[in-house]
């Protein structure tokens, strides 16, 4: 019996470690498994891009003219009331980059631009918002990764270029409410047009939408590229 104890007391803790290891939980438990590969050091990342130079990861100050943005992760004005960002800049791989002009060239015929909330974020990050929201219709499991920690993500909402502002749309970013789906219709006329334009254009171009974000968009066949936890230090340095 005192055997079968201890090892009752080692299974257990093993279970623990392999749940603390990737921080993952859920509401109805801890989900066990591994942490995922993760790329987490910049000598591998310049081997991969050496390999496949469409993996690099890019600033869209370089894609997007105007480029508005609004970093609420680098406060605490965000749905899990810590500063989860440090020195923010908008990156992404050069192919969403790419698709990303696109869509905000078409949009400035119509005197519009994106504005961007977020674009690739690093995995540690996934990590401390699935403590805050372990939901996977509003936030990554750590267990697969994010498409913002593959550089092939970004939320986004329509601003007028005359005057700077957002243009209405069902809710504020990350509202985690059922207004916040594709789906629900009890809105202003013109709200739901706003919302299907931004839509269809980031769909024209390649992006795929989440039916529970309005705000949220990826590449297609994400996990072609790989999950990185490098800082936005870091990628501002390797992009010199």
């Amino acid at each position: 019996m005192k055997l079968f104890a201890k090892l009752s007391l080692i299974t257990s803790a093993l279970i623990v470690f392999a749940w603390q290891s990737c921080g993952v939980s859920s509401n109805n438990g801890p989900v066990l498994t591994a942490k995922p590969a993760v790329i987490e050091d910049e000598q591998t990342y310049l081997a991969g891009i050496q390999k496949d130079s469409s993996k690099r990861m890019v600033s869209l100050t370089k894609y997007l003219q105007p480029l508005f943005k609004d970093f609420i992760y680098e406060t605490e004005q965000n749905f899990t009331k810590k500063v989860l960002y440090t020195r923010p800049q908008a990156f992404l791989r050069i192919p969403a980059a790419e698709a990303l002009q696109a869509v905000q060239d078409e949009l400035k015929q119509q005197n519009l631009a994106l504005k961007i909330f977020d674009a690739y974020r690093p995995y540690s990050v996934t990590v401390e918002m699935w403590k805050a929201v372990p939901d996977e219709r509003y936030a990554a499991n750590p267990a697969k990764g994010s498409g913002h920690n593959r550089g092939v993500a970004v939320d986004v909402t329509l601003v007028d270029l005359t005057t700077g502002k957002e243009v209405p749309m069902p809710t504020s970013f990350d509202d985690f409410s059922e207004k916040a789906h594709h789906n629900y219709m009890q809105l202003d006329a013109a709200i739901i047009a706003n919302r299907s334009l931004l839509r269809k254009t980031m769909e024209k171009h390649g992006f795929i939408a989440l039916e529970t974000e309005w705000w949220h968009y990826y590449l297609s066949n994400p996990t072609r590229f790989e999950l990185l936890d490098l800082s936005f230090d870091q990628l501002r340095s390797l992009e010199k």
